[in-house]
């Protein structure tokens, strides 16, 4: 009779700590959401207010397993929280591994129609296995600048 118990809870305890251990994916609606939050800080409290909120790692722009991160429709990073020492350079060439030139993409799609999703393949944190990734765009109205946020499928 214990046997039975104890199998149980072992069971539970491993569902528990693996959710845990590999943490929540994002949702497209979330990262949708959060992006437009950002752009939205952009624009009420300015992009210097905006460029400390998104690089901060323990603010409301890093969430789950994503982040949103900020830059202009020339390709130049002005916010990252994950990856600080991409911010000042130029990312309009930056390709996944299989050449899709994903960046160039997202910002095309920020001109263009003003918000949209590109897919590519990029490994997932800690891996070096190409994962399918989806990564949403969104121009800041009346800017120069876009918000992006990304999950994995």
């Amino acid at each position: 009779m214990k046997k039975p118990s104890i199998l149980i809870i072992a069971l539970v305890a491993c569902f528990c700590l693996s959710t845990y251990a590999f943490g929540e994916s994002a949702t497209k609606e979330e990262c949708e959401a959060k992006c437009k939050e950002a752009a939205q800080v952009v624009l009420d409290k300015g992009v210097d207010a905006a460029v400390v909120m998104i690089n901060d790692k323990n603010g409301p722009f890093v969430w789950k397993d994503t982040y949103v991160w900020l830059n202009d429709l020339d390709g130049n990073m002005l916010a990252h929280p994950i990856k600080p020492d991409m911010i000042g350079k130029n990312w309009m060439e930056l390709k996944d591994k299989e050449g899709k030139p994903f960046f160039k993409e997202l910002i095309d799609i920020a001109k263009s129609t003003g918000s949209g999703w590109v897919s590519y393949k990029w490994p997932k944190p800690g891996e070096e296995a190409l994962s399918e990734k989806i990564t949403y765009c969104y121009r800041v109205p009346g800017t120069n600048l876009m918000t992006s946020a990304g999950t994995y499928k």
